[in-house]
């Protein structure tokens, strides 16, 4: 079970730890959808530090179970805040929302199969 866990959780980790590289840098995808969901532009360093937060919470649960076990909560409630912006709008691209979604669930169900049972 741990291969899993750590397998789920380090790929997780880089794929937040990429996209709050994205948000931070000042790239214009991250920019563009906040235009198409209508919040400000103002947020894309907020959102970037929250990802990287998440991304070091995931890697940090290996020593600190409790701390994975936060981030993987809070990675998962991002991304409904996340669908909650494109429904609002009508926006129905969810490909890679559900990408970054149903990451973070997998690995809040390895970290509770594997941490918590």
């Amino acid at each position: 079970m741990f291969v899993t866990y750590a397998v789920v959780t380090i790929f997780a980790a880089l794929l937040y730890a990429s996209a709050a590289v994205v948000y931070l840098i000042g790239h214009e995808f991250p920019k563009a959808q906040m235009d198409i969901k209508r919040l400000p532009r103002s947020w894309v360093p907020v959102f970037g530090v929250l990802l990287a937060a998440g991304a070091l919470g995931l890697v940090g649960g290996f020593a600190l179970p409790m701390l994975g076990l936060l981030a993987t909560y809070s990675l998962v409630l991002y991304f409904l805040g996340a669908l909650l912006a494109h429904l609002r709008v009508g926006s129905r691209k969810l490909g890679n929302w559900a990408l970054f979604f149903l990451t973070s669930v997998a690995a809040l169900a390895v970290n509770l199969l594997y941490h918590w049972t």
